[in-house]
């Protein structure tokens, strides 16, 4: 009797021989569906935190573009902001000084080359707009009409080359 108890003890784990096996490729299965989630979750949160993080940035170049207008209110006033390109001014770091329209034109430079280094593929105007919610970084559209400036800046959120994400603030500085 003690015999054929074995033999039955031994049948019994032979049929269950690949069972523990098969439990485990399926724990590893539903492991690994469990991770390729967790990394997916990851990189979209990475993405949502380089998008907030440029956005950061922008507002605080035009709030910077902001500063330098109230600085230079001269200049504003007389309309040396409007849609200006920037020119590197030497002689506004010399003892002599330079004009309004010269402070303008560095403030323009120092800043465009602020938001190049700070966005990628990072682009900005300074103008006079009465709507300052429209354009792209090929065509602005500043009108040059009103009393508001509009500060609009552009910068390329996912990486495919093109700027696609647009920062507008306008205010009346004078």
């Amino acid at each position: 009797m003690l015999n054929q108890v074995r033999q039955n003890r031994w049948q019994i784990i032979k049929r269950q021989g690949g069972t523990t096996l098969m439990e485990v490729l399926v724990s590893l299965l539903v492991l690994s569906v469990g991770m390729l989630g967790m990394a997916g979750v990851l990189t979209v949160s990475l993405r949502n935190n380089q998008s907030a993080y440029f956005r950061t940035q922008a507002t605080t170049l035009s709030l910077d573009m902001f500063e330098r207008l109230r600085a230079n209110i001269t200049s504003v006033e007389a309309g040396h902001f409007n849609n200006v390109t920037g020119a590197k001014t030497d002689t506004c770091f010399e003892p002599v000084g330079c004009t309004g329209a010269q402070m303008a034109k560095q403030d323009i430079f120092d800043w465009e080359a602020e938001v190049a280094a700070a966005l990628p593929e990072g682009e900005a105007v300074v103008c006079l707009d009465s709507d300052g919610n429209d354009g792209t970084p090929d065509i602005e559209l500043c009108d040059g009409t009103g009393r508001v400036y509009a500060i609009k800046i552009w910068w390329d959120d996912n990486r495919d080359g093109t700027a696609n994400q647009r920062y507008v603030t306008t205010a009346r500085v004078w």
